[in-house]
């Protein structure tokens, strides 16, 4: 141990977890090598709805090197996967793990087939006669809704001197990790060894223990590397559940990976949301009242976290302004197709991009600049914190002066000369601003921390995807303690090993799970202090008085070919204000991979759906950004501490994805609007730009 404390946090280290990766030693649940395992196929419905009348496998049983196939009447009785009731559900939620009389969506697993090979399996699958009768019965129910109001909304809009409104349909999307869905099942005597790629593993196990009526004491999950997530991993899936029950059943292990296409079929979805919003301003560009309706799809069953985009992209509104009347509402409906779930962000860049198109619009309509009218309403300092019309709490925060360093550091007054200039020329050329706010997870996580003469080990019930928080867990463990950030060993994702925990969702794992381990390590310098000899264990349930709120702003400079409608990037710049940062270096890595995301989102990605096929099914036809798609981004920081942790930290891992999106999108509408387009709907593909130049200079 060292003799006094050196500040590791809030130093750029590298990420410890790198070096092996990137030697090719990483440890992903298709690398879990089980003796005799059996592989699982599933035999998918390719229609989205129907009534089976007949799914024949004989000839499949027949095959070689089939032990089993199973359809719903095998599984007997089982309990459904739990919803997080953030919205009041008005259903039972259905999880059906295989279909039964009827399909829901294509893509939905109709029998299960286990072999000796991933080969054998498949050709069993494709030995199978399914007969659907397929009918009008649509799946479209809704799920789950809530309002907020607060202040006189009626007078707020009869005292404006401008109403403006806005419409946003966001693209559905395929969250698209590297590493597929994946899952290894172990037998062993009464128990079962469970290894899978999620973002919750404690969850999982209780999640398979109640659906499944095993007892919990008898499940151990390991969530080893995985390869990203980004919400897509953060439920369990009905193939997951069928994999352990059949590795039960059976007595013989298990494996399943998920092809690329399943994952497009049968994963959770994000975004799809519909926006709607009026927003009442006064002649002096002052926000008065604020009315808003939001509507999520769900798809055919839900996951865990299936209410939690409905239910952010409501109350998240109105954002870092002051509104003192608003109307807000929101509703989840759900259809036939695959599920929708959380995705980075989730609801976050839905809430941010309908605001942003409001503000931008109240200033085209007062004549104000973009800059000048959220200046005039963003939250001042010194009300922080404050309750949010929706009921929530705004932590902290210097708002303009985040938009006003932004400004300051790209130059905007050049910027807006640079637009005058090409305009002149004849070119579309457009900025684009977007304020956002990034409430970062509340609740709970927990840590064990043990100190020895050579060092301590740490382990979280926290989870990680690549997000580098053993880097990060081992800097707050090592300023705490005195120690090296080399003497601390950090375990996680293992349900025998680490202590109980929620896993990597909204951001939270960092502001709570670090503050968790922050006050373990406290507990034993206190209990150091009174003379206790080493080694020394404190383990504890660390609960957030508050959730954190971060926030930030993008600015945007875009040109369109007025030929080709291509966009191009000129400039791309964000300033994030993530409380007190831990690694800065890994908070630029998130910041530049939630971007990455949110720019796929303004300008390449959609998944589309066509009386129930999904056109969209593989990387042939759904555009990813690559590496040279995406734009130069300038990132700037400050830090602002928060009193909602024990840390100060906010969350930052969705950050690019809520502000991108809305600057780009007011950037690619602002160079458009010499033509007189006034609204766009993303993604802002080449195409839709140069249809929406055609159809403006064919009406003009």
């Amino acid at each position: 141990m060292r003799d006094a404390p050196q500040a590791h946090i809030g130093r750029p280290m590298r990420r410890r977890e790198d070096p092996r990766l990137l030697r090719g030693e990483g440890r992903f649940v298709d690398d879990i090598q089980l003796s005799d395992a059996l592989h699982l196929t599933f035999l998918r419905s390719p229609l989205p709805r129907g009534r089976i009348v007949e799914c024949d496998v004989r000839d499949a049983a027949e095959l070689p090197g089939i032990a089993a196939i199973f359809r719903a009447a095998d599984l007997g009785e089982t309990r459904a996967l739990s919803v997080n009731p953030v919205l009041p559900l008005q259903i039972e939620p259905p999880y059906p793990l295989l279909a039964d009389a009827r399909v829901e969506a294509v893509g939905q697993p109709v029998a299960a087939v286990l072999a000796e090979t991933a080969e054998q399996a498949q050709d069993a699958v494709e030995a199978m006669w399914l007969d659907i009768e397929e009918d009008g019965v649509a799946l479209d129910q809704a799920a789950a809704g809530q309002s907020w109001t607060s202040g006189d909304t009626e007078a707020a809009f009869e005292q404006a001197a401008h109403v403006v409104s806005a419409e946003l349909r966001h693209p559905r999307l395929a969250p698209s990790p590297l590493e597929p869905r994946a899952i290894a099942v172990a037998p062993e005597g009464n128990a079962l060894t469970v290894w899978l790629s999620t973002q919750t593993p404690h969850r999982a196990r209780s999640e398979l223990a109640r659906i499944l009526r095993v007892p919990p004491e008898r499940l151990r999950v390991i969530a080893p590397d995985v390869g990203g997530a980004f919400g897509m991993k953060a439920s369990l899936y009905p193939e997951e559940v069928v994999a352990v029950w059949a590795a039960q059943r059976l007595r013989r292990p298990v494996c399943w990976t998920a092809t690329r296409n399943e994952d497009f079929l049968s994963a959770t979805h994000g975004r799809g949301l519909r926006m709607r919003g009026d927003l009442a301003v006064n002649g002096a560009g002052r926000f008065l009242g604020l009315r808003t309706e939001a509507e999520a799809p769900l798809g055919h069953w839900l996951p865990n976290s299936a209410l939690i985009p409905a239910w952010n992209a409501a109350r998240i509104l109105p954002g870092g302004y002051r509104v003192d009347a608003v109307d807000i509402s929101t509703r989840a409906r759900m259809a036939n197709t695959a599920p929708v779930g959380i995705y980075r962000g989730a609801g976050r860049p839905e809430a941010c991009t309908l605001m942003e198109r409001l503000v931008d619009k109240a200033a085209r309509a007062t004549g104000l600049d973009p800059a000048e009218i959220r200046r005039r309403n963003l939250l001042p300092p010194e009300t922080l914190p404050c309750g949010t019309p929706t009921g929530y709490r705004l932590d902290s925060g210097r708002y303009t002066e985040a938009l006003d360093r932004l400004l300051a550091s790209a130059d905007y007054a050049s910027l807006l000369a640079e637009r005058k200039k090409r305009r002149a020329e004849g070119k579309l050329f457009g900025l684009g601003l977007a304020f956002y706010v990034e409430p970062s997870g509340t609740g709970w996580e927990s840590a064990r921390v043990t100190l020895t003469e050579s060092g301590a080990v740490v382990a979280t019930g926290g989870s990680t995807q690549g997000h580098g928080r053993e880097t990060a867990l081992a800097q707050v463990t090592a300023d705490t303690l005195s120690l090296n950030p080399e003497q601390v060993t950090v375990r996680h994702g293992d349900t025998e090993s680490c202590p109980t925990g929620i896993g990597a969702l909204a951001s939270r794992s960092t502001p709570i799970g670090a503050s968790a381990v922050q006050t373990a390590c406290a507990e034993i310098l206190s209990r150091r202090a009174k003379g206790e000899a080493l080694p020394l264990t404190a383990e504890l349930r660390y609960d957030a008085p508050h959730e954190a709120w971060g926030y930030g702003c993008h600015l945007a400079a875009m040109h369109i070919d007025r030929e080709t409608g291509v966009p191009t990037i000129h400039h791309l710049s964000c300033m994030d204000d993530a409380g007190r940062l831990i690694n800065p270096m890994m908070v630029e890595g998130q910041i530049r991979g939630g971007f990455a995301q949110g720019f796929g989102e303004a300008m390449m990605e959609a998944l589309h759906y066509e009386d129930g096929q999904l056109l969209t099914g593989s990387l042939m036809d759904y555009a990813l950004p690559r590496a040279a798609d995406l734009p130069p981004l300038e990132i700037h920081k400050m830090e602002t501490p928060t009193d909602a942790n024990a840390l100060g930290a906010k969350g930052v891992g969705e950050a690019g994805t809520i502000g991108a999106p809305a600057a780009l999108l007011n950037a690619a509408i602002d160079a458009l609007s010499p033509l007189g387009v006034t609204d766009l709907q993303m993604p802002l593909t080449s195409l839709s730009l140069w249809q929406a130049i055609r159809a403006a200079e064919t009406e003009r």
